[in-house]
């Protein structure tokens, strides 16, 4: 492609069915060599009738909703063949021992479920995955509360912008200390999950490090590295701005101006 400068990256019409979260990544050279016919259409029922109308067989095509190649839907069980088992240690956040696993990949942040423990917590709470740990194969469980974050940073930064903000981001000076205000933030919103709840944000990108910086207005539950952490803006707030790839999350925020 030659000038992908104007490209804009929109959520649909259809929110139920927006797939802008994931096309994030593609970045403007990706964007460049797709055609979104649908992103105007309504909705998905007003595509089916179009279709039935036009005597196409997808029109009574079933939505898919799991993974296309786990056909049982046993994420887990797909995995562990793929894999294979490891075990290893379950374990409280002051790193008690709680009991074994069989393999981090088999749970996911925010996993209340299937957690294989032989005993309740000492006050009788549910506990929930509150981290995994793929260089120890440890998995860390504690109380609901542990699992709000409000501070997220992300590597492999995707600029998607056009001519609205994000293309002229502030970059931060490296020597800003931690606990001081910082400068350069811009509000925007984000999103960490596809069909997730954006929320308002505090964002830039850190000169010295190159992450994306996000300080959420409201905490987000269970959010894990590797999750996409997509920005959104411009006038109607719908425009994707940039994507990053989530390294880390925790409750403690900086200082933001």
């Amino acid at each position: 492609p030659g000038d992908t400068s104007g490209l804009i990256l929109r959520r649909a019409v259809d929110a139920a069915k927006d797939q802008s979260y994931v096309l994030a990544v593609s970045g403007r050279e990706g964007l460049a060599r797709a055609l979104f016919p649908l992103g105007d259409a309504p909705s998905k029922a007003q595509v089916r009738a179009e279709a039935e109308a036009r005597g196409l067989p997808v029109a009574s095509k079933p939505d898919s909703y799991d993974i296309c190649f786990v056909a049982d839907g046993d994420t887990r069980g797909f995995l562990t063949r793929s894999l294979g088992a490891h075990e290893g240690a379950m374990v409280s956040p002051d790193g008690e021992v709680l009991g074994t696993h069989q393999g981090y990949f088999g749970f996911t942040v925010g996993q209340r479920k299937g957690l294989g423990l032989s005993r309740p917590a000492d006050d009788g709470r549910p506990r929930y995955v509150i981290e995994t740990r793929p260089a120890t194969n440890e998995v860390v469980v504690g109380p609901e509360e542990l699992l709000s974050r409000t501070t997220v940073d992300g590597d492999g930064l995707v600029l998607l912008a056009g001519p609205e903000p994000l293309a002229d981001l502030p970059i931060n000076a490296a020597s800003a200390p931690n606990d001081s205000p910082a400068v350069g933030w811009q509000e925007a919103s984000v999103q960490v999950r596809a069909h997730g709840r954006p929320v308002p944000a505090k964002v830039r990108v850190d000169e010295a490090s190159g992450l994306l910086n996000a300080e959420l207005n409201t905490p987000l539950r269970g959010i894990a590295a590797g999750q996409s952490l997509v920005v959104y803006g411009g006038a109607d707030g719908d425009q994707v701005l940039a994507q990053a790839t989530v390294t880390s999350a925790r409750a403690s925020g900086r200082a933001v101006a």
